[in-house]
Formats: structure tokens, C-alpha cells, sequence
């Protein structure tokens, strides 16, 4: 990987454009441990399993709790739209070729389980199976739109926004805009997340587009939960910068939209490595502190939109690896998508059926990715400067290919030195200031050929290397 303007990288370095910002001077809600200590695992099941329901799925779930995850978070099961006119579809649904009508996004009957996935009781069964695992479990509520046969339109016409002749008002994916200035309608979704929490014992929501549904009634849908479940976790597809006020009160943590890009972005060559720092210190500087996002790189849009190019296929196995390193030992939640512990390829789709690749497990590749996210997992568990230790990003003279940065927590340190690059590079990090020994334990490494912090090190392309300082 080149870069044209490595020279100019040098010159941003040198002007001090890695300083942290200022970060934003109000303080995130206290949330519960068991959500901002956790490590997510998300689960699509049209792609989960071959039958793509919940009994088959609940069947996996002691596979997933082998990997060292905490908390299961499950798509949208409940009763799809079926409506067969193309209308209704959104260009991304009519683009997968699937020629399914139901797209779990798109809700005709919030307080059922589709039939495709099973009965109610089946997801009864399902949560059930993950608190015997000592797993929490979190739904997916979509209350930013509706299906066009939504069951409560025959009653309430407005519960959705139409113009000044009564005509309904889409979104962009062609679905009715539920109407929030309804107060009956605030009622019923307030209701239905107390329904869940009430008789099926979920332990939190992952909310579909947060961000375009007004912060209020988030608010106050936490203040209602809590009543219930004191303990009760959200979490906000919203990116960083869209709204920051979204962790003062109504929700534990956001998904981490911009960094995704920026990660993306580098690893697809468009940008140097220096790029990810750059974009933490601006969300530093934009959100309240102690505030909790999600760190993946896949997800049930990404892989959809990603078709055959999957992740392990595009970046490849080892970048991949490497992602993962750095994912886990910087600020956040960490989160795995369904199949990414056996490096899956296979193509996914929120549009139908499109299983993960299993038998992908018993292979080399399948086996050590495996093995590589129970050792990240422990590792995050075990290490208290990983949970809750302040990040400080250290300079190293080459920025456009590596992340150096330490965690802390009281006098515990850890080190964390990644090449996000497909080339090796000879590192000297500039480290006086923090590190006051050279004494390190290492807990994971690949790709060190040799070196220390005095001396400098030379690392493989996607090498990495996590330490403890003694």
C-alpha cells in the first residue's frame, strides 16, 4: 500500500494534528456493567443457520457462548410486511434478487413472531437458552417506519405521517414514516418494548435508526423500562456525530458508524492508517465523556451490501485478524457478526435465505479464527485497562501504516502496537512520556521479527503486538 502523500502525513504529525480535542464536557450515563463490559455477538437468522429459524438457532447458541461472548444481539423476528407489490420494496431489496416479499426491517405486527422463524414461544425458548448460557439477550425494534399493512393502520390511520390530502408519507425505502407528534402512538411502541421486557424476560433493544426518532421518546421509554428492569440495556444504530446527546440519558452506547467508515476506508487503501486516529480525537471532541460505542466491521447491512466480496475476502484473512486486535483493545464494546469465527465468505442477505458456510469451520482458516477470538475475548475479560482504561495514542514514525496506543487504568498499561498495512515496516514509537519501563509481558503477537520499546521493532505486514507493562 503507497501512499502519494506520505509526505504531507509527515507534515500533519509534525503540526500536531494528532493532539486529542477537547473533549466534549459532559459526562455519559453510568450504564450496566453487563452491557459496557460485554462482548456482543449478532445473530441475522435467515443467515444464522441452513432452516433459518429459532429453534435452529437456539440449538447453535452453546457454540456461540464457546467464543467468549456475553450478549446476543437478534435481528428483527417479528411479523414482516408481506405485501407482494414491488412499490413497497426498497431499491436494496428489489437489488438482492431474492423475490422475497417480507423484509424483517419493515414490521406488519410488532408483538408476534414471524412464522418463517418459529412461534412466540420459540423466542421464549431462545432467550431462555441464552440466560442459561450466561448470555444476555437484545432485540431489534424498528420504530423509525412501518410495513404498508402494518395491523394497527386500519384503526389508527395516523400513526403513521401522511400529507395535507391523507396520502401516506414513505421513506426512501419506500415505507411508511411512523407519526410521532401521535402521543397514542408513542403509547403503543412504549408498551410494546415493556411487552417483551414483561413476558419474555429480554434484557435490552437494539434500536433500528435511533437517530430518526425523536430523543425524547427514548427518554422516556428508558425512564418506563427501568420501572421494570432496572438493568436494562439500549443500544443505538446512530453514528457518533449525528447526535451526541443520545448517551446523557436514553441509551448505553451507539453504534460506531464514523470509525466503521474510517476503517473502511483504510483498509480499502483510500486513506492512510493516521486516518482512524484523526477520526477518534473528532469524536472525542464531539461526545459527552465515557461515552460507549460499538466496535465491529461487519454487521447484517454490511454484509448484505458486501454480497460475495465479504470482509475476509476483500481485506483479507490476516487484515482481518488485525482489525480485530485493534477493535478489542481500544475504547468500546467489541462485536462479532454471525460467522465471522469461522472467517465466513459466504454471501448473506436480509432478503432471504442465505446461510453461513459451516463447514468453513473445519477448515485451517475456520479453526484459528476460532481460537483467535476466544484468546481476544478472555483477553478483554481478564484485563481491566481494556474495559475502562483511557486511551493514549502514542507517535510512531510510521503513522500511515500504524496504530501504537497504550490503555490505562491506575498503574496498569497495556500496549498495543497494530500494522494495519499490507508491507512491513521498521517502527520506532515515541514513548518516553508514558512508558516508564521496558519491561513488557506479551499477551498476543504476530508478525514481531524482533525489537522493544527502546530499540524499536520490525512487524510483518498486519503484524501486531499486545503487552502488559510490569
Amino acid at each position: 500500500m503507497k501512499y502519494l502523500f506520505s509526505a504531507v502525513v509527515f507534515c500533519l504529525v509534525c503540526l500536531g494534528v494528532f493532539a486529542q480535542a477537547t473533549p466534549n464536557l459532559q459526562n455519559a450515563r453510568t450504564s450496566p456493567s453487563w452491557l459496557s463490559e460485554g462482548i456482543i455477538y449478532q445473530i441475522q437468522p435467515r443467515a444464522f443457520t441452513p432452516e433459518g429459524t429459532l429453534p435452529a438457532a437456539t440449538k447453535r447458541l452453546k457454540n456461540v457462548a464457546k467464543i467468549g461472548v456475553t450478549i446476543v444481539y437478534l435481528c428483527p423476528v417479528f411479523v414482516a410486511d408481506d405485501n407482494e407489490d414491488q412499490r413497497t420494496w426498497s431499491p436494496r431489496q428489489k437489488a438482492s434478487k431474492m423475490n422475497n416479499a417480507k423484509k424483517p426491517y419493515r414490521m406488519m405486527d410488532y408483538y408476534h413472531v414471524d412464522p418463517e422463524y418459529g412461534n412466540d414461544d420459540d423466542l421464549k425458548t431462545f432467550v431462555k437458552e441464552c440466560h442459561r448460557l450466561g448470555l444476555r439477550i437484545m432485540l431489534d425494534m424498528v420504530y423509525m417506519h412501518c410495513g404498508s399493512r402494518a395491523v394497527f393502520l386500519k384503526e389508527n390511520p395516523d400513526f403513521v405521517k401522511r400529507d395535507k390530502n391523507g396520502e401516506v408519507i414513505n421513506t426512501k425505502y419506500n415505507w411508511p414514516i411512523l407519526n410521532y407528534k401521535n402521543n397514542k402512538l408513542r403509547k403503543y411502541l412504549w408498551e410494546n418494548m415493556e411487552y417483551w421486557v414483561k413476558n419474555f424476560d429480554v434484557d435490552g433493544f437494539r434500536m433500528d435508526v435511533a437517530d430518526a426518532v425523536p430523543l425524547g421518546f427514548w427518554e422516556t421509554a428508558r425512564t418506563r423500562l427501568e420501572k421494570i428492569r432496572p438493568d436494562i440495556g439500549m443500544l443505538a444504530e446512530a453514528s457518533e456525530y449525528q447526535r451526541p446527546e443520545d448517551q446523557l440519558k436514553a441509551f448505553d452506547v451507539n453504534y460506531g458508524v464514523n470509525y466503521f467508515n474510517a476503517m473502511k476506508n483504510v483498509l480499502n487503501g483510500e486513506y492512510p492508517v493516521s486516518h482512524l486516529r484523526n477520526t477518534w480525537n473528532k469524536i472525542a471532541g464531539k461526545c459527552p465523556r465515557n461515552s460507549r460505542f460499538i466496535r465491529y466491521f461487519d454487521n447484517h447491512d454490511i454484509s448484505n451490501d458486501d454480497w460475495h466480496n465479504r470482509k475476509d475476502k476483500s481485506w483479507g484473512f490476516d487484515a482481518c485478524n488485525a482489525v480485530f486486535v485493534h477493535l478489542f483493545t481500544l475504547n468500546g464494546i467489541p462485536f462479532i457478526y454471525n460467522g465471522q469465527e469461522i472467517a465466513d465468505t459466504a454471501r448473506h442477505s436480509i432478503f432471504g435465505k442465505a446461510p453461513i458456510a459451516w463447514n468453513r469451520s473445519n477448515t485451517y482458516a475456520g479453526q484459528i479464527r476460532f481460537k483467535f477470538l476466544q484468546t481476544l475475548c478472555d483477553l478483554y475479560k481478564n484485563e481491566q485497562a481494556l474495559i475502562k482504561g483511557e486511551v493514549i495514542w502514542l507517535d510512531n514514525n510510521h503513522p500511515e501504516s500504524v496504530l501504537s496506543y497504550l490503555r490505562k487504568v491506575g498503574e496498569e498499561q497495556i500496549l498495543t502496537i497494530v500494522n494495519l498495512s499490507n508491507y512491513p515496516v521498521s517502527l520506532k514509537i515515541d514513548s518516553s512520556e508514558y512508558i516508564k519501563k521496558n519491561i513488557f509481558k506479551t499477551l498476543l503477537e504476530k508478525g514481531v521479527m524482533s525489537g522493544s520499546i527502546k530499540n524499536g521493532f520490525v512487524l510483518n505486514a498486519y503484524g501486531f503486538w499486545v503487552a502488559k507493562q510490569n
